[in-house]
């Protein structure tokens, strides 16, 4: 059937008056919100370093915002899976992702059917922590600085165990990077998870890791295991007087982040007061002491900055993943 062309008309107009109200549609909807609670995607398990720090975060967040913040763990595939979840979920604000480094900037690299792209499907929102690796061995072990961990792998002709959460994860990638530019050898002995690959070295069975912070704080404390040094490229007030593995290593650096995200196509508005409420959350007190407990530091910075960040990252990781020889079909 035809139209008209005064019904013609009339539809055209329709239509470019529904386009020319939807930003202000979203500004609404952004003036509103949160006014319901918000579900943030965790793609770890629980108990792990991230989701850790994303219960702390989440915890700020619901004080901030006025509305509870639910953690909903989607751990496998290395962090994919809760990814695509994210990826797919309802672009609406009331989905966000706590994204960090495995599935962000490793995931690509080991994965032949990565089911979204890490630059593309996401929207931006900022970092909120930077956690540094921990270099820990196990308290009988004579090496009391890197340079001593260094020269007694050298002595043993690499016949000494360096633990990992796996392959793939963040402590194996760690000490991949530290062996190459260290230039020494190590036996990597992979675990399944950063909670027995950390309970290894306590027990003696492996004589060191590199892992989260967050993990081995509290085995640091108790004297449990000892600290030789951190991931951050300069002493840092966070660990008090620990040095730098760059202090011995100079090149050496390699932490892990967390950050938020939210599904591609989230109205702009509802991104502005979500970082807003973002920032409010990191600037509470109570955040911070638990943070530091954590051994993390509180960062924020841009949407164009996080994802200038990540593209960086991503792009160093290639080589270190190739070193590893990783890969999943």
């Amino acid at each position: 059937m035809r139209l008209t062309r005064f019904r013609r008309g009339a539809v055209t107009t329709a239509i470019l008056a529904v386009i020319a109200s939807a930003p202000a549609a979203a500004a609404d909807a952004a003036k509103d919100y949160p006014n319901h609670p918000i579900r943030m995607l965790v793609p770890n398990a629980p108990g792990s370093s991230v989701d850790t720090l994303g219960r702390i975060f989440a915890q700020a967040l619901t004080q901030a915002s006025g509305q509870q913040v639910v953690i909903d763990n989607r751990a496998g595939a290395g962090g994919t899976l809760g990814m695509e979840i994210g990826k797919n979920a309802n672009p609406d604000g009331y989905t966000i992702l706590s994204a960090s480094t495995a599935a962000m900037t490793i995931a690509p690299y080991i994965y032949s059917r990565l089911p979204f792209d890490p630059l593309k499907d996401y929207e931006f929102v900022t970092l909120f922590g930077i956690t540094p690796n921990v270099l820990v061995v196990h308290p009988s072990l004579p090496a009391k600085s890197v340079k001593e961990l260094i020269e007694y792998c050298r002595s043993k002709h690499g016949e000494v165990n360096m633990a990992s959460a796996g392959p793939g994860s963040q402590s194996h990638l760690a000490g991949v990077v530290l062996l190459s530019q260290g230039k020494f050898q190590s036996l990597h002995v992979p675990y399944k998870g950063g909670g027995p690959s950390v309970a290894s070295v306590v027990a003696g069975e492996s004589q060191w890791t590199i892992t989260p912070a967050p993990a081995v704080a509290g085995l640091i404390r108790s004297g449990k295991l000892r600290a030789l040094g951190h991931s951050l490229p300069k002493r840092n007030a966070l660990l008090g007087d620990m040095p730098s593995v760059a202090e011995t290593v100079p090149s050496f650096e390699y932490s892990g982040w967390n950050g938020l995200l939210a599904p591609k196509g989230t109205p702009k508005p509802i991104l502005d007061r979500l970082r807003e409420l973002t920032i409010k959350a990191v600037q509470s007190p109570d955040l911070k002491k638990a943070f530091d407990q954590q051994l993390t530091a509180v960062q924020t910075n841009t949407p164009a900055e996080f994802r200038a960040f990540v593209a960086k990252e991503l792009k160093e990781m290639g080589p270190v993943v190739k070193t590893a020889g990783l890969k999943i079909e």
